[in-house]
């Protein structure tokens, strides 16, 4: 009961709010606020931007399918067991459930422990599904970087908005730095200090086992930086098309006209962003609510009425349940197919011991 009680008010947090975003954008003044498209649309039956809308799609099921792939890639990286089509599976379970599910990592875990279940090392199948989100976070501070600096360069973020666009892309800079710093140190240590700090992972209470084969996991994607680099590039090939879905979707209801502007497509390769870190905020199922506020917000930051933005997210919403729902169906048809054999990665560290209860509490 106290489970239920505490979902319950996580949705009504999260629609509560997406209610009130819609509220406040409706009619707001000196604006064109989601009323007038709802007028234009379903009280006038003017006609939406179809082309626009399939664009969106397509852009959403390319960034989608490579996301699932690019978990697909680190699995392997550590030489556990899983087909492509276990993965993709497994992935679209993921998806479903992380729009759905209160929080952003209800999918993971749905992941995590499927994975565990079939595998002799949990931890590390367990420690894939983690580095697969630490790697799409860093790729996305990659993304905005290496981008937002050539749209800089190019002189694409003068306007109302350019000291905000600038700051952006300076923070995102200075993050990819340090974590770059941090990646090339960590290469440096040897084998023997790795081994070193994991037995004294081994000495913690509980979780002493699983800390240490987690931290051997982190040092095995080290070793192996050929997967890490493709994983990286898979996720910036994603975020293009989450960026190119989103800026679709914000034209599909759009009347087009110049008093009522709309970010330009530089501009969304620093709101996406943004915006998906937004949506990740836990409590919330799949970003509702906050994810609308979130993009009102930064359209309004980039010279735009707050309204445009709460409509992109609304249409990509809908998009999302759409695709959450379809893959949840294909899930099911996708079938388990017979594992590539694990086998162990080319530089495999110490024997790695599993904490029993870390162990029981992954399989259940």
């Amino acid at each position: 009961m106290k489970k239920q009680l505490v979902n319950l008010l996580k949705y009504s947090l999260a629609f509560g709010l997406l209610g009130w975003v819609v509220w406040q954008n409706w009619a707001p003044e000196g604006g064109r606020g989601l009323g007038y498209v709802w007028q234009r649309h379903a009280v006038e039956g003017q006609p939406i931007h179809l082309g626009y809308l399939l664009a969106a799609l397509l852009c959403y099921v390319v960034a989608l399918g490579l996301t699932l792939v690019r978990w697909y890639v680190l699995v392997r990286a550590q030489g556990l067991s899983l087909g492509v089509v276990d993965a993709i599976r497994l992935g679209l379970l993921g998806f479903f459930f992380s729009t759905f599910l209160p929080g952003s990592v209800g999918g993971d875990i749905v992941k995590a422990a499927t994975l565990a279940r079939g595998q002799s090392r949990r931890t590390v199948a367990v420690a894939t599904v983690l580095m697969d989100r630490a790697i799409a976070l860093w790729g996305l501070f990659w993304f905005v970087a290496i981008l937002g600096g050539a749209f800089w360069l190019a002189g694409a973020l003068e306007g109302p908005a350019a000291v905000d666009s600038k700051s952006i892309v300076a923070t995102a800079g200075i993050i990819v730095g340090a974590s770059a710093l941090v990646w090339l140190l960590l290469g440096l240590l040897p084998e023997r200090r790795v081994e070193i700090f994991a037995g004294r992972l081994m000495k913690l209470p509980k979780v002493g086992g699983s800390a240490a084969e987690l931290w051997r996991a982190v040092w095995m994607y080290r070793c192996r930086q050929g997967s890490v680099a493709v994983a990286l590039a898979m996720s910036w090939m994603g975020f293009v098309g989450f960026v190119g879905a989103f800026y679709c979707c914000s034209r599909a209801l759009w009347d087009g006209d110049a008093a009522n502007p709309i970010p330009s497509l530089a501009q969304h390769f620093l709101i996406v962003p943004i915006g998906l870190v937004i949506m990740a905020v836990p409590l919330f199922p799949g970003g509702a609510g906050i994810g609308e506020l979130g993009f009102g917000g930064l359209y309004k930051l980039f010279g735009s009425n707050s309204a445009n933005g709460v409509l992109a997210s609304l249409v990509q919403r809908v998009l999302t349940w759409a695709l959450a729902l379809a893959g949840y169906g294909a899930s099911f048809w996708l079938r388990p197919r017979k594992a590539a054999p694990e086998s162990e990665p080319v530089t495999h560290p110490a024997p790695v011991v599993v904490h029993a209860r870390a162990e029981t509490y992954v399989a259940s």
